[in-house]
């Protein structure tokens, strides 16, 4: 089985519930988990369970939360064009009139298309923010959002992050109708939860279920997000979307399944609210995710880890490895430590780790909790920034202000090894591509060697040349071992 991040469309509408769905088991405990029944003791246990009116009634909760959920159409960019001759080029491609002259006239014909999807999000804030999934509008190049009252509005993407695959995107309106948000650290399993989305273009769908889990972990994941494990009916077209307690507040955000067909097989997954709420401050703030580290590698631990270790029961994260000079190592975290605890908070799950230290500031002291030949030991670390390995410049609008970034620009410098297998001279590589300089034909993949005749070895060379030159810049690009100057306009 594999997980899948699924695209999704969000309207609302109420739908009913059927009794005939659910176990009794389940229903119990979706009641118990609701707080619609009080906690019962052993004389009423063994009693008859009476279900008549029992059930939620989910009706209020999307009346009054349903407007703040909206569709995202995303036009995507086209696939680039590359490896000449053998796909097709655009005319409008700054190479083209490189090849056509050079390449013996062999021009390959085609022209590819963008791709169009949908997504779903929900409005965070009267001014028009709106919490969404990061696979839903990655790479788009018009973004528009549709609400239940059939109002659009042209959006922005504020920013984009896949750790988490939590985006921001900015549209302009007053007085929008919002969701509350709830905490997802008191989620218990058999808790009633509903999703609204629009599943295969069912637009207007509303699925109920309960919490399977909490502080789940993916296979292949990064681990810096803790999902939460529902039973809910998520399909295609309901990422993105909310999900939502009894109490009306969201408490996560619909984002995979896991999947045999790539539809629903009773396993959904959410990035808890607080873990996107983080990373929505940080992306409104700062047009990026600043994360920490401890240099540490760590697994679970099973029963008979924790029989080996002398722990009363299964629990913590085993550390596996620590890196020489890490903020692990400086803190006298051992390999064969156990992390019991994170500035106060109990692990539980090795999951739960990454994710309290990559939200941690750097440099910030952390206090852990860790066993180590049958008793409990409290370390301090200091943990590092997190270098991400993505673009350093992000094209998304709202919070950068740097020279590369208004030329549309999301750029990294290229790793040694990645130097040699291009036999390139060039130090910056281009990732991503938006607005002006997507209108001239800059690509991924592109390798920028210069910037208005002047030759730039790493990002800030670029910046300092761009934020020198005037409304036009023309930047020297190398593309399948070819060189030419592309004038991109300042957005």
């Amino acid at each position: 089985m594999v997980a899948h991040r699924v695209r999704a469309s969000v309207l609302v509408a109420a739908v009913g519930f059927s009794l005939a769905a659910c176990s009794q088991d389940q229903v119990a405990a979706g009641i118990a988990g609701s707080g619609l029944a009080a906690a019962a003791t052993e004389s009423a246990a063994a009693a008859p369970i009476n279900l008549s009116g029992a059930l939620p009634d989910f009706t209020s909760l999307v009346d009054r939360y349903g407007p703040a959920v909206v569709n995202v159409a995303v036009i995507e960019k086209a696939e680039p064009v590359a490896n000449f001759p053998e796909r097709g080029m655009s005319p409008n491609d700054p190479f083209y009139e490189f090849f056509r002259r050079f390449g013996g006239g062999q021009i390959p014909r085609g022209n590819p298309q963008p791709a169009r999807g949908e997504g779903s999000g929900f409005i965070v804030s009267p001014d028009g923010y709106i919490l969404t999934n990061a696979h839903v509008v990655n790479g788009a190049s018009k973004v528009t959002v549709k609400m239940t009252d059939r109002r659009e509005y042209e959006a922005k993407v504020v920013g984009v992050d896949e750790r988490t695959d939590v985006a921001v995107i900015k549209i302009e309106g007053k007085n929008l109708p919002t969701v509350k948000l709830g905490d997802a650290s008191k989620l218990k399993p058999g808790e009633w939860v509903i999703a609204i989305g629009s599943p295969f273009g069912f637009e207007n769908s509303v699925t109920a279920g309960v919490v399977s889990a909490t502080s789940r972990s993916m296979p292949g994941e990064a681990n810096y997000t803790p999902f939460i494990q529902t039973d809910v009916a998520v399909n295609p077209g309901n990422s993105g979307g909310p999900l939502f307690n009894l109490k009306g507040e969201v408490v996560g955000i619909n984002s995979q399944i896991y999947s045999r067909t790539g539809g629903y097989m009773g396993l959904s997954f959410a990035v808890p609210i607080d873990v996107a709420n983080h990373v929505k401050e940080q992306l409104v703030a700062n047009g990026k995710v600043t994360r920490s580290r401890i240099g540490v590698s760590i697994q679970e631990v099973d029963a008979q880890l924790a029989d080996s270790f002398g722990l009363d029961r299964p629990h913590g994260a085993l550390v596996g490895m620590v890196e020489a000079d890490s903020p692990g190592d400086k803190a006298g975290i051992k390999a064969g430590d156990v992390i019991l605890k994170v500035d106060g908070n109990e692990i539980e799950t090795s999951s739960q780790v990454p994710a309290l230290i990559a939200e941690t500031k750097p440099g910030t002291p952390v206090k852990i909790e860790v066993w180590r030949d049958g008793n409990s030991k409290v370390l301090t670390a200091r943990p590092e920034e997190i270098k991400e390995e993505g673009p350093q410049v992000a094209s998304r609008g709202g919070a950068d202000t740097d020279s590369a970034s208004k030329l549309g620009l999301a750029i990294r410098p290229l790793a040694p090894e990645e130097k040699r297998q291009a036999e390139t001279e060039g130090s910056i590589l281009v990732e991503d591509v938006d607005g002006p300089a997507a209108d001239a034909g800059v690509r991924p993949g592109d390798i920028i060697l210069g910037v208005n005749g002047t030759r730039v070895k790493s990002v800030q060379d670029l910046q300092k040349a761009a934020s020198k030159g005037g409304k036009v810049v023309a930047l020297l690009i190398e593309r399948d071992s070819a060189q030419i100057f592309v004038p991109v306009r300042v957005g």
